[in-house]
């Protein structure tokens, strides 16, 4: 534990790349899971057939292995896929390849996950609702970004906060390929100082803990405002 103590910067620094992987995946999985969502419900065949097959095949494929994918065999199929033209410095953090690759990694698969709570949401939505918005007129776009979706983002908060703190707990994935994020700097220390390995496994467990609990009082916070008497 002292080997963490004495050196607080690396901690933190550890752990502020987790955050900032939790954050800018969170968005990102948020927005495309939405889309997978309505294309899922939606009345063209087609685009509801094809995220079938997207959230079936990724999320029944291991998440190492889509890491994988994006480190090592994209990036010879596609050159843009190197992620080489990513090459952000904000303070003492480094957002480059290594780091984007990760974002499009945890998103992709999140998302279908996503999807699938917002469809339980949207399950959970009368369906005399949508049937009133479209004989008043409203196109399916208007139906679904005025009346279902709110109510099913409503819905969905529980199940969504668990599917992101599965997101921030996935984060740790990513210190295998090259990201020197929470659980690969806890590797770091634990290589370091081998006898303290019990305290540092306590701090970073303390750490993990500490960020599940804020996005759990969050949740509950927005549980708390939605919820319908």
């Amino acid at each position: 534990m002292n080997a963490v103590l004495d050196s607080p910067d690396l901690f933190l620094k550890a752990f502020g790349y987790t955050v900032f992987l939790f954050l800018v995946s969170g968005v990102i999985s948020v927005v495309l899971g939405t889309l997978l969502v309505a294309m899922r419900v939606g009345p063209v065949a087609i685009l509801s057939r094809a995220a079938t097959v997207y959230i079936t095949v990724v999320r029944n494929t291991p998440l190492v292995i889509i890491f994988l994918f994006f480190q090592l065999g994209a990036p010879k199929v596609f050159q843009t896929l190197r992620f080489s033209w990513v090459d952000i410095h904000i303070g003492p953090y480094d957002f480059t390849s290594f780091f984007t690759a990760a974002v499009v990694a945890l998103s992709l698969y999140t998302s279908c996950f996503v999807c699938e709570a917002l469809r339980a949401g949207i399950n959970a939505v009368p369906l005399g609702q949508a049937e009133a918005a479209r004989a008043i007129g409203l196109p399916f776009s208007g139906v679904m970004r005025q009346v279902v979706l709110p109510q099913a983002f409503r819905a969905a908060v529980p199940p969504l906060a668990s599917t992101l703190i599965a997101l921030l707990k996935n984060t740790s994935v990513a210190g295998v390929f090259g990201v020197i994020e929470a659980a690969a700097q806890m590797k770091s220390f634990t290589n370091d100082f081998a006898s303290e390995r019990t305290g540092i496994f306590i701090m970073f467990a303390l750490g993990y803990v500490v960020l599940v609990e804020i996005v759990s009082a969050v949740a509950t916070v927005l549980e708390r405002r939605w919820r319908i008497a």
